[in-house]
């Protein structure tokens, strides 16, 4: 069984060791993506709080942010908190694109405008989620290399599961003092087998990305059997239009409605209702940095009346089932973010493991491979003792 386990683990290693390799050591420099932004974009992220000064409403900043690109219209605006500049968001299709401009929301002063073709990150981001290939390429040899790295654990494990008690100290330990062949198969092991749990967590939660069939899976397996409703949004009365309606105002008055609501060291963001039946909606984002923790607000953007939405991300998220929040933690958890810098280090490291596994599988191969051929010099006198 073994062999046959083995055999399995080899050839699927083969298939899919680059990508993982790709997707691991992308997936660790996104762990401390906003860490990182932070300390090298300070100059426009950070901004200084004005005492007894209120942020400009919406109203304001955002004809400042479409001066900066002629010819889009903003889809939303985020106050990340005191110490933050507020960012601007512009994003969509055919082509693709998406900007985003900061501003100081005390003054309304530009300090930033950011193409998502010209950062770092989004690059990253790419590789991890497509292999910098074409979207509708990339991201299927993404997921079914996920998917194939998902059943190399399950069969690593079997392998690395010890005979006999006598055996089991080994299994845990790297013997440091050994050759290099014997050392590179400690590593591949007992890192392997160390990480292997947190790995599952990667996988598990990326393949949510990956596999519409997983995804709905997951949900009616934490949910105890309910199927995943798509987001549905809420529409306004269009008939509550009129030429004098100001959409301007009627923003600026739900923004501060929610914003009185709001605790201190939370952030709020507001997104624009894009069509004539869209809601407009606002957002209460109590843990910035992450995306799960969030009471989201829908509003008629005629009459201001309070609208509901359905889906895991809709409403409240002290309302929201246990299969409902982990749908919303799904990106926390895959970055480590649910559990602050803790969490990153966690995955962080990880994520480094599993990118040295296929490096030392294919050693430990091509050391099995020499060792059983046997040298020129032995064959020689193998055939002259024969």
């Amino acid at each position: 069984m073994k062999k046959i386990v083995g055999k399995v683990h080899l050839w699927l290693g083969f298939t899919s060791g680059l990508v993982v390799f790709i997707i691991s050591i992308t997936g660790c420099l996104l762990a401390f993506e906003l860490e990182l932004r932070g300390l090298f974009n300070s100059s426009y992220i950070y901004t200084t709080p004005k005492e007894n000064v209120q942020p400009l409403p919406p109203s304001v900043l955002r004809p400042i942010a479409e001066k900066q690109l002629p010819g889009k219209l903003a889809n939303g605006i985020s106050y990340e908190g005191a110490e933050y500049s507020t960012v601007v968001q512009f994003y969509g299709g055919d082509p693709d694109y998406y900007y985003q401009v900061y501003l100081d929301p005390y003054t309304g002063k530009v300090l930033k405008v950011w193409n998502a073709e010209n950062d770092f990150f989004r690059f990253i981001l790419d590789g991890h989620f497509y292999l910098w290939l074409p979207n509708e390429i990339g991201q299927p040899i993404v997921a079914y290399a996920t998917l194939i790295f998902f059943v190399m654990l399950v069969t690593g494990l079997i392998l690395w599961w010890p005979k006999n008690k006598s055996a089991r100290k080994q299994r845990f330990s790297i013997k440091w003092d050994a050759k290099w062949r014997r050392k590179n198969y400690d590593l591949h092991n007992v890192l392997g087998f160390y990480a292997m749990f947190i790995a599952l967590v990667l996988v598990i939660t990326g393949l949510v990305w990956g596999f519409e069939w997983w995804s709905n899976s997951l949900y009616y397996a934490t949910s105890g059997g309910k199927s995943l409703n798509d987001y549905k949004y809420p529409v306004s009365d269009t008939t509550g239009y009129t030429p004098e309606y100001a959409a301007e105002k009627a923003t600026d008055i739900a923004w501060n409605r929610v914003r009185q609501l709001k605790p201190e060291e939370a952030g709020i963001s507001v997104y624009f209702a894009g069509s004539k039946d869209a809601p407009l909606s606002v957002t209460i984002n109590h843990r910035p940095g992450t995306y799960y923790k969030t009471d989201n607000y829908q509003f008629d953007q005629y009459t201001l009346k309070p609208l509901t939405a359905e889906g895991p991300y809709a409403g409240f998220y002290k309302d929201a089932g246990i299969a409902d929040k982990f749908r919303r933690m799904n990106y926390d958890i895959h970055t480590g973010a649910v559990l602050g810098l803790p969490g990153k280090i966690l995955m962080f490291c990880a994520s480094l493991i599993c990118a040295s596994l296929p490096v030392t599988g294919i050693y430990i191969w091509w050391g099995r491979r020499k060792k059983s051929k046997p040298s020129l010099k032995k064959r020689i006198y193998q055939r002259a003792a024969l």
